[in-house]
């Protein structure tokens, strides 16, 4: 059941709560890799808001990569709220003017109630003996990633492995030889979380598939361990998770204070255990169920974002200079 559960939730508009007659509504912009924990989260929240103001509400969700989600919105998408896996899309919905310019200081944690890490997902017996980053750079290896171009969780991957590379070394100049080392392990990118985990685990692409935490678990519960196993690193990124309400619409809708409720109800005990039983690392508590990670931030093996983002995917940055088809070759 949780095997098709996980494999036939639907990309877009879907409403897990509430009847379409419903007088509230919301509709959630979120990334592609969240979608059963909003499923469930969405429940809660209506129970919760039925408790305490005697309405129903209506939740939907919108499902993708997390800059195709932020280009949907910005293109029209009537979304109240965001939930997306990079700081720098909701930035792209500020600068239009779709939220808040200090997004960040409207909830604790700058606006980020969960966390992830990445972590990879190999064939049964674990065959070429992955145990960490430098394992990836086996001759013949296949890796499965998504495009960093359009998706955050691929971003998150890139910086991972960047940083593994910069923190053992020290150097730039090695750090870039990892990755395009890594990268020509790469045959194709794919659009975005979940569809890398199908690639890996239905399709059969690839040796090693680099994922989310959470997608990885889910992805065990929901077909075992018959065929797949999850390897988590030594050391790797803490991809922090941003939210925000799209103040553009929610003021159009009347629908600001229902949206900032379901923005603070992410930190509640009861959504935070629900956040740590979907395998992500809540913001209020520990993750116990989860191995114990080296972790770092972006910021210390990249700079901010935005000196990030302009240095690693730019035209002509970082990314473009590694993934070139001769460049992949002659490794």
């Amino acid at each position: 059941m949780l095997r098709r559960h996980w494999l036939s939730l639907p990309l877009t508009l879907a409403p897990f709560t509430g009847a379409l007659a419903a007088e509230r509504t919301l509709l959630n912009a979120a990334y592609d890799a969240t979608r059963e924990f909003h499923a469930d989260f969405n429940a809660a929240f209506a129970r919760h808001w039925r408790a305490l103001s005697g309405e129903d509400v209506a939740l939907y969700q919108s499902h993708g990569g997390s800059g195709a989600q932020a280009r949907s919105v910005l293109d029209g998408l009537r979304a109240d709220l965001v939930s997306l896996a990079l700081p720098p899309d909701i930035d792209r919905l500020a600068r239009a003017g779709l939220v808040d310019t200090r997004w960040r200081e409207a909830l604790p944690r700058q606006a980020c109630p969960m966390a992830s890490t990445i972590v990879f997902l190999v064939r049964k017996g674990n065959p070429h003996g992955i145990r960490g980053w430098d394992d990836l750079l086996q001759p013949r290896l296949a890796l499965v990633t998504p495009n960093p171009r359009i998706s955050g969780g691929a971003r998150w991957n890139w910086f991972a492995a960047w940083g593994h590379a910069l923190r053992a070394s020290g150097s730039e100049r090695a750090a870039f030889d990892f990755m395009r080392q890594l990268f020509a392990r790469v045959p194709v990118l794919d659009t975005g979380a979940r569809s890398a985990a199908m690639s890996f685990i239905v399709r059969g692409m690839g040796d090693v598939l680099l994922a989310w935490e959470s997608e990885a678990h889910l992805a065990l519960q929901a077909f075992g361990t018959q065929a797949i196993e999850l390897v988590t690193p030594p050391d790797s990124i803490l991809a922090l998770l941003p939210v925000a309400q799209v103040e553009r619409v929610t003021q159009r809708r009347g629908s600001a204070g229902l949206a900032r409720a379901y923005l603070d109800y992410l930190y509640s005990a009861d959504a935070q255990q629900l956040a740590r039983r979907h395998f992500f690392r809540p913001a209020q508590l520990p993750a116990t169920e989860l191995p114990a990670v080296d972790t770092f931030t972006l910021e210390a093996v990249a700079g901010d974002w935005r000196e990030a983002q302009q240095r690693h995917f730019a035209e002509g940055g970082l990314f473009d200079q590694i993934w070139q088809p001769a460049a992949r070759r002659a490794s």
